[in-house]
């Protein structure tokens, strides 16, 4: 496979507001997990009049340290990666708490688009809101500026199929500044959940990323990835490398994707290998759409049997 380098060194503050780089700082929320990492990591842009990127889970403890780290600032923006629960629903709490809808509207691409995935009852992702809107709907190419920050909004579909990436245009590094939602993250790959997570557009998203100028990203979390484009390049081969992997372990004669894991991740710990299925469900639903493999139901699924073409 791949070498990605991965960096896992990372030590959260809990509740403390850290200044990663000028004009940008973070507060990691307290909910670390196999999905989230040390935490949620939520951006503040700016200084005096700010947005903020991704308040996390409604957690009191860090809506409230949140809160208390802009006291005396303005918050202009909240601005939403995808919905999934990890990322949102401290969104509406927060706003409350700074004047509401009129005062700091809340901007994303949309609701959330897909059923949280589940195989045999254990999720494999962080879930949805389902009950999600934000105040104003983004699409890619549209910028949400404020006194003395802006972003512009690149839909990165894949992940999730509102997912967004947000560019710093006021980034202070040369080589700009790209908050990477869970898109692309330094610590591990991200899930890719059918039905609402999709491989092929994955791939198209990450090929758009690698073509952009940004060359250090902000995940939510983990630390930050420097050589971003590099970065970028060997998700895109790993993935497709595990494509490839799919195909030899159909040609070997495993039919299911349950036999397919085994094979493909020999060593994943038990509480994984949902999530690995459901990778390898993603892969499978791309060569199916290709016409390169069928499933014997007729359709892509979990329990479906599947052959090459």
């Amino acid at each position: 496979m791949t070498d990605i380098p991965f960096n896992k060194a990372f030590e959260p503050r809990y509740g403390e507001c850290v200044s990663v780089a000028p004009g940008v700082r973070r507060v990691v929320a307290e909910n670390p997990g196999p999905f989230t990492f040390y935490g949620t990591g939520t951006y503040i842009l700016g200084a005096g009049h700010v947005a903020v990127i991704d308040p996390g889970p409604d957690l009191p403890a860090h809506i409230a340290a949140l809160d208390a780290a802009l006291e005396g600032e303005v918050v202009e923006a909240i601005l939403i990666t995808h919905t999934h629960r990890d990322h949102v629903p401290a969104a509406r709490p927060f706003q409350a708490l700074r004047g509401g809808s009129a005062a700091v509207p809340i901007y994303g691409f949309g609701p959330h688009g897909g059923d949280t995935a589940l195989e045999g009852g254990v999720h494999v992702e962080e879930g949805a809101d389902h009950g999600f809107d934000p105040d104003v709907r983004l699409g890619d190419g549209d910028i949400v500026s404020g006194t003395g920050w802006s972003v512009e909004a690149v839909h990165t579909p894949g992940h999730t199929s509102n997912h967004l990436c947000f560019s710093y245009r006021e980034a202070a590094a040369p080589e700009g500044a790209l908050f990477s939602g869970d898109h692309v993250m330094g610590w591990s790959t991200s899930v890719i959940s059918p039905p609402d997570g999709d491989m092929a557009a994955y791939l198209a998203s990450l090929e758009t990323l690698r073509d952009r100028a940004e060359d250090r990203y902000y995940p939510t979390h983990g630390a930050p990835i420097e050589s971003a484009r590099d970065f970028v390049g060997r998700f895109i081969a790993h993935r497709l490398n595990r494509e490839t992997q799919v195909l030899n372990a159909l040609a070997d004669g495993a039919a299911t994707i349950p036999e397919m894991v085994r094979r493909l991740y020999p060593d994943l710990p038990a509480a994984l290998t949902p999530a690995a299925g459901r990778s390898v469900l993603a892969h499978l639903v791309k060569l199916a759409d290709e016409g390169r493999i069928a499933s014997a139901d007729g359709a892509a699924s979990a329990r479906a049997r599947y052959r090459l073409l």
